[in-house]
């Protein structure tokens, strides 16, 4: 039986950098990984939708420049080379972990892990099987996609996997859900010209995020994209057929060429076989862990879309098999990070971290907030880019930068330096004397920190 320091369950942005992180600090290390190393992050989520997106994005500004005095004549796409790029793209960085694999020493078995014992896993793929002994192990099997028994299964209704390996778009389309994924891919599909419909059930789209944002990204999404949105209902009496799919919104009948479902994600944790380590799944069919990654059974350690109030993001999974793989080998307790930022890719983007001014009303905590429109900014109006606004969510008794966020061109790279500030535990005043480029986007965040307290250099001051 081959014997390892450390096994990773799962090649995801979870389980890789927490093979390699293991490998750097001297362990044995073993990765297994069922489907792609990357996981849905790279082959079937963040990179394959981010490079379309990036098509799409150049298609509608080359559409949309003669506002900046440029003639580009008639301008067009090909659907299906886009989707070779995205592959490509996609095959480089698969390649790249493959190769940062072993480079570090970690030796990866294709395969599905489940325990046999407490230090014991079977690695089983076609029939064969392989029985490894694992000092310590660490959980990285991810989510999938939730698809109820209410939707039919037809060729016409797919899940975000089978929508990215189209090289045709509709001419119509039904996004079934509008959290995050249903809305990236409906501003996508929008831009390349689908006619989209998204129905959410709940009373607005992305409701994780704070009205003022909700309301500016629902109007670009409807006047500019054409996007129709229904939400506060279920939508009911599903067909699908040759003709394509129907259904019922409260009174509203809608129906599109294909449906893109898009309700959510669970953890994956099917054929672990946990129960031979003496584990088990919350409610929601989650692993609870503590702020080290470590489960209820010792040596036994979960990062990412698998764990208890995941934000089932790619990053934060990385943060987390970093700090399990340090504490899996012994290094001085590493506490995974709290502080998340997350990045949207809707048209236009959104970045938001830390506290939002809804969860500080709910918690009880006094804030003040400074926003800045990118329509007062010099480098935003000379690109052409000045649609959306920057956020800061600061403790009113002590000026603490507790939240931030952001809507607009570039917000999911502006995004980190808000983190950055909040995690330093910066006060609005230390970051609005912080000299920032000019012209750049940036800007917008020091002369946000001046609007808290109404020193905003660039805006018309508040009166009453």
């Amino acid at each position: 039986m081959e014997k390892f320091d450390v096994v990773v369950i799962g090649g995801g942005p979870g389980g890789y950098p927490a093979a390699i992180r293991a490998a750097q600090l001297g362990a044995s290390v073993a990765l297994v990984e069922k489907e792609a190393l990357g996981g849905t992050c790279l082959n079937w989520g963040c990179i394959p939708t981010k490079a379309l997106i990036a098509s799409a994005d150049l298609y509608e500004r080359m559409r949309n420049s003669a506002a900046l005095g440029l003639k580009p004549g008639r301008v067009g796409y090909d659907y299906a080379e886009m989707n070779v790029r995205k592959n490509a793209v996609v095959a480089r960085l698969t390649g790249g972990v493959t190769q940062l694999l072993k480079a570090n020493g970690v030796e990866t078995f294709k395969g599905t892990a489940s325990f046999t014992g407490r230090n014991r896993l079977l690695v089983a793929r076609r029939g064969h099987k392989r029985e490894v002994q694992a000092g310590r192990a660490i959980i990285a099997t991810g989510s999938e996609s939730v698809r109820p028994a209410f939707i039919p299964r037809h060729p016409r209704v797919m899940g975000s996997r089978r929508f990215l390996d189209m090289t045709e778009l509709p001419s119509s389309l039904i996004v079934l859900g509008g959290g995050v994924i249903g809305c990236e891919f409906a501003c996508l599909a929008a831009r390349l010209g689908v006619r989209v419909t998204v129905v959410e059930m709940l009373d607005d789209i992305l409701m994780v995020l704070d009205a003022d944002l909700r309301r500016a990204l629902r109007r670009h999404m409807q006047e500019a994209l054409r996007i129709r949105i229904l939400t506060g209902e279920p939508m009911k009496d599903i067909d699908a057929g040759e003709d394509g799919v129907s259904g019922k919104v409260g009174g509203k009948s809608v129906k599109a060429e294909k449906m893109l479902v898009s309700i959510g994600r669970r953890p994956f944790t099917e054929r672990l076989a946990l129960e031979a380590v003496g584990l088990n799944t919350d409610e929601t069919g989650a692993l609870p862990v503590d702020e080290y990654c470590r489960t209820a059974a010792a040596g036994v350690y979960a990062v990412g879309d698998v764990t208890a109030g995941s934000t089932q993001l790619a990053h934060a999974a990385t943060a987390q098999g970093i700090a399990a793989a340090e504490n899996a080998c012994g290094e001085r307790p590493s506490k995974y990070e709290t502080l998340v930022p997350s990045c949207i890719f809707t048209s236009p983007e959104i970045g938001s971290v830390g506290v939002s001014e809804a969860e500080a009303a709910r918690g009880g905590l006094d804030v003040q907030t400074g926003k800045f429109s990118f329509a007062a900014l010099g480098k935003a109006l000379a690109a052409g880019e000045a649609e959306g606004f920057v956020k800061w969510v600061a403790r009113r008794d002590t000026g603490q930068l507790v939240g931030a966020q952001a809507l607009g061109p570039h917000a999911t790279e502006m995004i980190s330096e808000a983190a950055v500030a909040i995690r330093a535990e910066l006060t609005v005043e230390e970051l609005g004397r912080t000299i920032h480029c000019h012209p750049t986007f940036s800007e917008a965040w020091m002369e946000a920190a001046h609007a808290v307290h109404g020193e905003c250099i660039h805006a018309a001051p508040k009166h009453g």
